[in-house]
Parts: structure tokens; C-alpha cells; sequence
């Protein structure tokens, strides 16, 4: 009979990812510090009613998967587990912030994403290997998003963020090659977001290093998916970014 493995396995990849920013963090405290008894830069900066910027983002996604009930009946006995991995991705973005008030800003920030997600089926037989579903495709998501910013102090101010974002697949591996040997997924997600960030002014910009988490709402395995994932009920996608901004 097959043991069960709720609890996908949890890859270093997103330590590397919080060890990445916290270094980025600490390297931008050290400046605040320095800068706190100097200049003040881009004095009109938050003043304005709209400004603009651009965003890098480098992340970690897993798909969290759900058993279906299928799984605990005599036709799994030679499945052992199915696991869900950590893959890296990207993405590229641009950001229009709209002030509402004076510590709340409204950001709209379309960006494209580059996602690689895997799935491991392994059996019971040792001789048999590990069978791997995948999938590689390019979302447009955009982000709807709250930021509640502090007081700033010298150049530098915490804000928190949070909201939602749709997204549409709009390239990837055809159905054909899904249908081979990957996980069809469903081209719509909707996703929650919620994070913390600094900005730190510069003379000539900006600069906002981000930490924001993303967890899916919608369940992205298709009903047309072939018998590679017929044990799992359902795929939701999740993420850990680490984004670069840079505004006016």
C-alpha cells in the first residue's frame, strides 16, 4: 500500500531567496543610517499624485498540490507519492502608483512571468523510476495592490503591500506536449500577494527592495489532464519574490 507525503518537499531554494534579500536589506539599512543626518533626497517625491517606476523579480513557485480521493484506492497501491518542487523563475514589470492619501498609495504593476513547474510521481517498485510531469510557460499578470506606507525619516521609509492579481497565460509548452508528458494547467490564475519593502531615496531615484509572498485562489490543474496527475485533486500556485523597483 502507498504511504502518503502531504507535506511536498520543501526545497533550500527559498532560503536562498529570503538570505538574498535579507542581505540586500542590511546593505540598504547601512545606507539609511549613514544617510539619516544628511541630505534629504527627492524632497517632492511623495508629493506627487502619480509616479512611475519599473520592477525585476526573481522567485521561487511550487505548485501545492492536493490528494484526490482516488489516491487511497487499490488502483494507486504502486504510486508511493506525489511531490510537488521549487523551480526558480522571473519576471519584468512596470509600476504606476496612484497616491490616495498621505500614507496610502493604490499600485497598479503589469509585469510577465517566466514560471518552470515539476512534478514527481514516485512508485512503489524501486526499480522503477520516478516519473516527472512539467510544464514551461509565460504569464501577464497584473497586480492590484495596497501599499500602506510609515513616516519617512531621512531617505528612507517601511511600507507594507497586499492585494490581488489575475494573470493569463500567453505562451508555453503546446497542448501536445502537455498531453506527453506535462501538467496541463488551466490558463487563467488569480492570486493573493502580500509583502513589505523600503524605499530608499536616492538623488536621481528611487530604489525599493521588496519581499512580497503569492498564493493561488484558483485551481490551476485542467479537467482535461491526462493520467499523470488523476491522483491529485488540485494545483494552486505559490510563490516567494524578491523585486528590485526603481521610480521617481
Amino acid at each position: 500500500m502507498q504511504t502518503f507525503d502531504f507535506w511536498y518537499k520543501f526545497d533550500l531554494s527559498w532560503a536562498k531567496v529570503v538570505i538574498a534579500a535579507a542581505a540586500i536589506f542590511v546593505a540598504s539599512g547601512q545606507y539609511t543610517f549613514a544617510q539619516l543626518q544628511g541630505e534629504v533626497n527627492l524632497p517632492n517625491s511623495d508629493n506627487k499624485k502619480i509616479k512611475y517606476g519599473f520592477a525585476i523579480g526573481i522567485f521561487n513557485s511550487n505548485f501545492k498540490l492536493k490528494y484526490d480521493d482516488v489516491f487511497t484506492t487499490p488502483a494507486f497501491d504502486s504510486v508511493q507519492s506525489i511531490n510537488a518542487f521549487n523551480k526558480f523563475g522571473f519576471s519584468l514589470g512596470l509600476i504606476a502608483n496612484f497616491k490616495l492619501a498621505q500614507y496610502l498609495d493604490f499600485r497598479v504593476a503589469p509585469r510577465v512571468g517566466f514560471y518552470q513547474n515539476e512534478i514527481e510521481i514516485v512508485y512503489t517498485d524501486p526499480d522503477r523510476e520516478p516519473f516527472i510531469a512539467n510544464t514551461d510557460l509565460s504569464r501577464v499578470e497584473i497586480p492590484l495592490l495596497f501599499k500602506y506606507k510609515s513616516v519617512r525619516r531621512g531617505n528612507t521609509r517601511m511600507y507594507l503591500v497586499g492585494g490581488i492579481t489575475p494573470g493569463i497565460r500567453v505562451s508555453g509548452s503546446t497542448r501536445e506536449e502537455e498531453l506527453e508528458e506535462r501538467i496541463i494547467v488551466e490558463d487563467e490564475s488569480l492570486l493573493i500577494e502580500f509583502g513589505f519593502g523600503l524605499d530608499l531615496y536616492y538623488p536621481l531615484f528611487r530604489f525599493s527592495p521588496e519581499i512580497r509572498f503569492s498564493r493561488g485562489i484558483n485551481n490551476m490543474l485542467s479537467p482535461n489532464d491526462t493520467a499523470n496527475t488523476e491522483g491529485v485533486r488540485s494545483l494552486t500556485l505559490n510563490t516567494v519574490t524578491l523585486y528590485l523597483q526603481f521610480g521617481d
